[in-house]
């Protein structure tokens, strides 16, 4: 983490991180497009079982950085829901075709 000298550099630097947040945000959803591929149906796609093991992750990791845990499940499940949302609309492209 780099020590800033002024609230003008710290903004700075968050505004990077927060370009390289979305980036990677895409990126997960790029994956989550070609995840579709590879199901058969959209109550596959829900997984209820695979988001419970991720939001477990997320907020186990977000502990261990001393980030609140809730915030880091509230993020995760509207990012989540979204992307189902993606993932379904990928699926029902991919079956038409």
């Amino acid at each position: 983490m780099k020590k800033c000298s002024s609230l003008e550099e710290a903004r700075t630097e968050i505004d990077k991180l927060d370009m390289h947040i979305v980036e990677l945000i895409a990126a997960r959803n790029e994956y989550i497009k070609q995840i579709a591929h590879f199901k058969d149906s959209i109550d596959e796609i829900k997984a209820e079982d695979r988001i419970s093991e991720v939001i477990s992750r997320v907020r186990a990791k977000a502990i261990s950085l001393d980030l609140s845990p809730n915030l880091i499940n509230d993020l995760y499940v509207r990012m989540i829901d979204g992307m189902v949302e993606s993932e379904i609309a990928e699926f029902k492209n991919a079956k038409s075709l």
